[in-house]
């Protein structure tokens, strides 16, 4: 048994996300957890909410709440969102914790005392309009590496090259749009990180299995123009993690807080303490997850996230740990995942273009989200959803292949055998065969499921599935029981079978639908088929079973065009 920590990236805390935010973190690190725990392993998957910074200052402004109230009630509702999609958290914490307060200044104590960070004075932006000091991210611009005229000060979405505020072409505020725009000295400690360049540069060339997404950012981050540069980690801002040497004071530094992108990653660690704390539990319980001295040099450690936050995990919290040369557990493996984009363009939070977290579920169970979202992961490039894509999907591989599957074996069954397994009976040549192609395909899901390559274990997940129907139908047990009720009773005892392994391999996909399926087997066996011939005998003759509700049904041409109208701009 291996043990395997499990973090997806932390979503801001200052709204509620779309989908693509979902598909590129958080949901394919819950198929991996449910798919690692469902193979025995022991698994710690944590995820919190990321509270600090002008985000969720604004939001708070403009909902007209405390900073620190509005944050614990979108902390509520994101964790009622998650669990909604059924993401099998171990822990959802929260960025603004005391755990997180106390392991973000330690770590800060440590990279000074080992001479990684420095004290600057910089120029910084202050806007007129808005009547203060404005972060990277909250000024806009024109990048002057590719031209794109929303860059922000921090970071060009369009080509990620890292920047500062007094890079960009025509700046402006992007809280108020002003361009009455000052810079100010003012002091801020900076992390070192480029001291470190060599040493990030080896670590990134040992992981030789990353997705090349991964590396590529990382590398391009490393080695292009000036390459890896230092980097402030306070800011003037009210809201955040106090600037602390330790538990010490920082000279002056008062006033400050550390940059949110500084005390983020951090979180992953102090969530460990945070789910001790929650749970009763000691030090020591979450210490053998993230000290290597204490436990941790057993456990892989694998993260999930956008193509948009690589270079803080590959580079930046790395460069963190590093240099505190305290026992921290680095991540052994980064899955990492393009864009979503939505019918022809883009999600957009602002202008509500998109399906949204709340209205999916609003609308349809979490299970039909999960399925399309994951089978149509954007690894290797950007995917796109759209709603006749979404429709034909859901129509055919869950009503149509999966649904239909189920509904066709249990109804065929009460009708001729009662509501129970029937016996009568043995395989034969046609078993054999499918026994066979079940095995071999089983044996590839595994191997996609452990590579992590989403599509692909949701492609042989079908496959799967349509093996039992194809089955199904040459075999149809509806004709046999006419001249041979024992033959027929052997199909539908392997087909009412091959409905408990489909539970136990569609869980990691659809945990909702595999519930379901088991409960209508009455079994709580969801064991993994490691020899399919053993667990196509699982449910004896005598059984009893019960024909469920509709598992999936289709979804109209009427609600497709309603919805795909719905969500084409404007957010309630």
């Amino acid at each position: 048994m291996a043990r395997i920590l499990i973090t997806s990236a932390i979503p801001y805390i200052n709204g509620i996300k779309h989908l693509g935010n979902l598909v590129g973190s958080q949901l394919p690190a819950d198929l991996y957890a449910r798919y690692m725990r469902d193979r025995g392993h022991e698994v710690m998957f944590l995820c919190a909410t990321d509270e600090h910074g002008t985000p969720a200052e604004l939001a708070a402004a403009k909902a007209g709440q405390p900073v620190d109230e509005f944050c614990r009630e979108m902390h509520a509702v994101q964790s009622k969102i998650g669990d909604g999609f059924r993401l099998s958290f171990d822990h959802f914490g929260r960025s603004s914790s005391p755990e997180n307060h106390a392991l973000t200044q330690h770590f800060a104590g440590r990279l000074a005392d080992n001479g990684l960070i420095e004290e600057v004075s910089e120029s910084q932006v202050y806007s007129h309009a808005d009547k203060r000091f404005l972060p990277d991210r909250y000024i806009e611009g024109t990048c002057p590496n590719c031209g794109y005229d929303k860059a922000r000060g921090d970071q060009c979405e369009n080509c990620t090259k890292q920047l500062d505020p007094t890079d960009l072409i025509e700046p402006r505020s992007a809280i108020s749009g002003s361009t009455d725009l000052e810079v100010r000295e003012t002091k801020h400690l900076y992390l070192r990180q480029s001291k470190l360049r060599d040493t990030l540069d080896k670590w990134i060339d040992s992981k030789t299995d990353w997705p090349i997404l991964t590396t590529s950012i990382a590398k391009k981050w490393l080695h292009d123009g000036d390459g890896l540069q230092d980097r402030g980690i306070t800011r003037d801002l009210d809201w955040g993690v106090p600037v602390k040497r330790g538990a010490d004071n920082w000279p002056g530094m008062e006033g400050k807080v550390f940059y949110v992108w500084f005390d983020a990653p951090i979180e992953y660690i102090a969530c460990g303490a945070e789910w001790a704390k929650a749970n009763g539990k000691t030090d020591a319980d979450w210490e053998r997850w993230w000290r290597t001295d204490k436990g941790a040099d057993d456990v892989r450690y694998v993260q999930f996230m956008g193509k948009d936050n690589v270079p803080f995990h590959t580079l930046s919290f790395p460069a963190t740990i590093m240099g505190s040369e305290e026992p921290w557990k680095l991540v052994d493996y980064i899955k990492s995942f393009n864009y979503l984009n939505y019918d022809g363009g883009q999600f957009s939070t602002s202008q509500g273009r998109g399906v949204f977290q709340d209205q999916a579920l609003d609308i349809l169970p979490a299970d039909y989200w999960r399925w399309w979202l994951l089978s149509h992961a954007p690894e290797s490039s950007d995917s796109e959803f759209t709603w006749e894509n979404f429709q034909t999907s859901v129509n055919k591989d869950l009503a149509d292949v999966l649904g239909n599957f189920v509904s066709r074996v249990t109804k065929f069954c009460r009708s001729k055998f009662g509501e129970e397994v029937p016996a009568g009976g043995s395989n034969g040549p046609a078993e054999e065969k499918l026994i066979a192609e079940l095995t071999k395909r089983i044996r590839a899901y595994e191997t996609h499921m452990d590579a992590m390559e989403v599509r692909k274990s949701a492609a042989e997940l079908r496959a799967i599935w349509v093996a039992g129907n194809e089955y199904l139908q040459s075999a149809a047990p509806w004709a046999l029981f006419k001249t041979d009720p024992e033959g027929a009773a052997a199909v539908v005892r392997l087909s009412l079978n091959l409905i408990r392994l489909y539970a136990a391999l569609s869980e990691p996909f659809i945990p909702d639908a595999s519930a379901a399926m088991l409960a209508a087997m009455k079994t709580g066996d969801n064991s993994w088929p490691d020899n399919v011939a053993e667990a196509l005998t699982a449910l004896p003759a005598s059984h009893a079973f019960e024909v469920p509700d509709v598992l999936f049904r289709k979804i109209t041409d009427e609600e497709r065009e309603s919805w795909q109208e719905r969500f084409s701009g404007t957010r309630d």
